[in-house]
């Protein structure tokens, strides 16, 4: 019967990335597409806006810390997760509630500053903290599944959520767009208290980890155990140039296929559906058998590797003059992206500890983040840049291509060096153990 009631509250836990991504879809999709073309906001603006949750990402660590810590009504992970959804609500309804007043001065603008500021701050405390809730919810092989799964339940918390928005805001209104907001922002809370209450287990060995976990204030934690640990240091770049070499043609695949392949509009939009399918079925093949069978280090070494061979594809798409190649590419660019994000996702969770977990797996998002806000930059910069030099958009795109295959391979390699025994958080543990 336990077992049962332990399932449950694990399938139950799932409610909390469908709300996340909920909240993303909202943010990212829809307020971005009417923030521009309905509402005339520059790009630029925009584009600041929407980098403000990821400018802040550092308090990852510092959030992660607290939640170590600190408990909040005898608890490390529920109260902090509730409070994040809570922020991630009132930033959505503050955002929306702006910009669909009349006007566009420059204290309109610094209240939509702010509001994204608010919604980072609470999408930042919720996900790092929720993501320490399954590192100590989940021991051994079954932590790695779970993780991997719980991001499956994201990306359908992403297909639904688009559906609902799509059928709320079939024409666009303000007063339409303010009812499909609070409608968010409540199911954010809700999905969100419904998934975590009473999932975080009472055990003695956690009340100690928090003891443990304030006896270093911050600064010295965070310059003995996380600045100063040469594995932190590796697992942090390995991260970094892994989003970057999966992640830096986020934005120039369908450009490339435009200007190179003379592909037309919707054949390019298409693309990210080949992309997208194949992310989908590496996590669920990671989740149910490589993660299971082969371990993290594996899967993630595998999802490098395939990722670096699919980057001849665009390449080769190029030679040839053929659009088939390029969406069978892309489609195996995806199921390296998915093998290499499930493994690196289960590699952060293996590679904590109970006393550090909300500390360390906010270190690794801010990697993931910054790779993947450096890999866009990097890649649009090296295309403007050849393409100013050389006036060939096929060689401009295929040096990205290129560049990418090349930091993955160094990835790989850097990869060979990893030992999470010889970690700081690892002997802290074995040491207060």
């Amino acid at each position: 019967m336990q077992r049962k009631i332990r399932i449950a509250n694990n399938i139950r836990l799932a409610l909390f990335p469908m709300a996340y991504a909920l909240s993303g879809v909202l943010i990212g999709s829809t307020l971005n597409r009417v923030m521009i073309a309905d509402l005339g906001y520059s790009a630029t603006l925009v584009a600041v806006f929407f980098a403000i949750p990821l400018m802040i990402s550092p308090i990852r660590v510092w959030v992660g810390y607290r939640s170590d810590a600190f408990p909040l009504m005898g608890k490390r992970r529920e109260p902090y997760i509730m409070l994040g959804a809570l922020l991630i609500g009132l930033g959505i309804i503050a955002i929306v509630g702006i910009i669909t007043r009349q006007g566009g001065n420059a204290l309109l603008m610094a209240g939509v500053a702010a509001a994204f500021l608010l919604y980072g701050l609470g999408r930042n405390t919720a996900h790092n903290t929720f993501q320490a809730l399954v590192a100590e919810r989940f021991s051994g092989e079954a932590r790695s599944r779970a993780a991997t799964l719980y991001e499956v339940a994201t990306m359908l918390g992403m297909v639904a959520g688009a559906g609902f928005i799509k059928k709320g805001l079939a024409v666009y209104d303000p007063a339409r767009l303010v009812s499909v907001a609070l409608g968010v922002a409540a199911a954010v809370f809700v999905l969100s208290f419904l998934a975590t209450l009473g999932n975080e287990e009472k055990d003695s060995r956690l009340d100690e980890a928090a003891h443990r976990a304030r006896e270093i204030p911050f600064r010295e934690a965070f310059a003995h155990i996380i600045a100063a640990d040469p594995q932190v240091r590796l697992f942090f770049a390995i991260v970094m140039l892994t989003f970057i070499g999966t992640l830096a043609q986020d934005v120039l695949l369908e450009p490339y296929g435009g200007l190179v392949l003379a592909m037309p509009v919707g054949e390019t939009t298409g693309l990210i559906q080949y992309w997208g399918i194949g992310v989908l079925l590496a996590m669920l093949a990671s989740g149910v058998f490589f993660l299971k069978y082969h371990g993290w280090m594996i899967t993630m070494r595998a999802g490098m590797i395939i990722s670096a061979l699919a980057f001849l594809g665009p390449i080769a798409a190029g030679l040839l003059g053929t659009a088939v190649v390029l969406k069978v590419a892309v489609f195996v660019m995806g199921l390296g992206t998915g093998l290499a994000g499930a493994g690196m996702l289960s590699g952060a969770l293996s590679f904590t500890s109970r006393i550090r977990a909300g500390m360390l797996l906010g270190v690794w998002a801010v990697a993931n983040m910054a790779g993947h806000a450096f890999g866009s930059l990097l890649g649009g910069m090296v295309v403007d840049t050849v393409r100013h030099l050389t006036n060939n958009p096929f060689l401009a795109y295929s040096t990205v291509f290129a560049a990418e295959a090349i930091m993955l391979t160094a990835a790989l390699h850097l990869s060979s060096y990893l030992d999470y025994d010889a970690s700081q958080a690892h002997r802290e543990e074995l040491l207060k153990g």
